[in-house]
């Protein structure tokens, strides 16, 4: 891929690996000098436990543009290009920019914004590093070498994950063997037990995220495992509750909690 003069580049790429869930970045500075020969600086951030993909290919991102002045960089820039395979990252900044930061970090039906902490990071360090900054996507495991050396870079970096969860959730087994699918609970306004298995303050929407589990045998979601949030604070992970859900499928709600259920005790009503 061909650079440019007066441009710095920015190749990131972020990893996570799983059993125990650790994730790691790669970050790889390219410039031509006076003479417009490439010159290439390497760093390699230390991991973090339990982070998803998408929370390291935003922290590459943040850690590349935040990391520019500590970096022996000899030639003059006036614009910053940041490289990434993540769609997840090229294809919402505009989003995180001129809406998600303008309606409470919830999207336009409601539902509170995953990552919002980092995605208000990568704004914050777009605005004070002092030019312009573009963030374009590149094919992933191509025949590009940079591309295929901050893969390399941030797998390793996975592997030390010596920072603690950037975001910490509390978590406990589920029992049923189904896997957790968003949307595989309808949202009917309905009466139903759950197994709390995760508890997630999302601070920044002011709502919590919960992953449960459907334990009410009469329901025809019954085992179910999937994603739902609430204002409610009183739901804790490993507890089991009997709730009233609303009936919006774009962005569910726990309503109200009706009861906790006692060990062993569990409802079987719908």
């Amino acid at each position: 891929m061909l650079f440019r003069k007066n441009i710095l580049y920015i190749y990131t790429d972020g990893s996570s690996l799983p059993k125990p869930r650790k994730g790691g970045m790669g970050i790889r500075y390219v410039y031509l000098d006076d003479d417009e020969n490439e010159k290439r600086i390497d760093i390699e951030p230390e991991g973090y436990k339990g982070a998803t993909n998408n929370q390291m290919e935003l922290m590459a991102v943040i850690e590349g543009i935040k990391q520019v002045k500590y970096q022996n960089i000899d030639v003059k820039y006036n614009c910053i290009e940041v490289r990434t395979d993540s769609r997840y990252v090229s294809d919402h900044k505009n989003l995180a920019i001129y809406n998600w930061s303008k309606n409470g970090w919830c999207n336009n039906f409601g539902k509170p914004i995953e990552n919002a902490q980092l995605w208000k990071d990568l704004i914050r360090e777009l605005r004070n590093v002092g030019c312009k900054v573009e963030i374009k996507w590149v094919k992933g495991h191509s025949k590009d070498p940079d591309n295929k050396a901050v893969d390399k870079i941030a797998k390793h970096s996975a592997k030390t994950a010596l920072h603690e969860p950037l975001v910490p959730v509390k978590l406990r087994r589920k029992k049923s063997t189904k896997k957790t699918k968003r949307g595989s609970v309808e949202m009917k306004g309905q009466r139903i037990s759950i197994n709390v298995i995760n508890e997630e303050s999302m601070r920044l929407s002011g709502l919590y995220k919960y992953r449960y589990e459907v334990i009410s045998k009469g329901s025809e979601f019954f085992g179910n495992v999937d994603l739902i949030y609430s204002e409610l604070v009183e739901l804790k992970a490993g507890h089991k509750y009997v709730v009233t859900f609303n009936g919006d499928n774009k962005n569910p709600r726990i309503l109200k909690v009706i009861k906790e259920i006692e060990k062993d005790k569990l409802d079987n009503s719908k």
